[in-house]
């Protein structure tokens, strides 16, 4: 956890930075999620920026974190997100964090990060998925 947090520290020092080349990223290899995203995309980098530090911040508090995740999910699900895209998504936070972190970005900080990811896609997919089930 600390290995994660002490990365994500330079991804804050360059965080419109990294907003903007994770969408770059995402769009030039997926252009057809580019329609999900009618706001303005600084605004919508800094949002993706933000909630990364909510989720490293609250790593220490399970419920808080899963209740931030449902909550997400239910945005997400209400966005059109599948759960095929919550993949794309993943290679390109991981492509974004190699670029900001260059050396850095060590197999061993990449296998935490990609962890991290699969634990919050997982939360968020389960969380979907209930509600869907809910309301049919």
């Amino acid at each position: 956890m600390l290995l994660l947090r002490m990365s994500f520290v330079t991804v804050m020092d360059r965080k419109g930075e990294a907003g903007r080349l994770f969408y770059d990223r995402l769009f030039a290899v997926t252009p057809e999620l580019r329609p999900l995203f009618k706001n303005d995309m600084d605004a919508q980098s800094h949002k993706f920026i933000e909630m990364l530090a909510i989720v490293i911040g609250l790593l220490n508090d399970p419920t808080a974190l899963s209740q931030t995740l449902t909550q997400l999910a239910h945005r997400h699900r209400g966005y059109g997100v599948s759960d095929k895209q919550f993949d794309l998504v993943r290679d390109a936070l991981l492509w974004t964090l190699a670029e900001i972190l260059g050396e850095a970005f060590t197999p061993e900080l990449r296998n935490s990060w990609r962890d991290l990811y699969g634990m919050v896609a997982s939360a968020m997919k389960r969380a979907s998925a209930s509600r869907c089930s809910v309301l049919t």
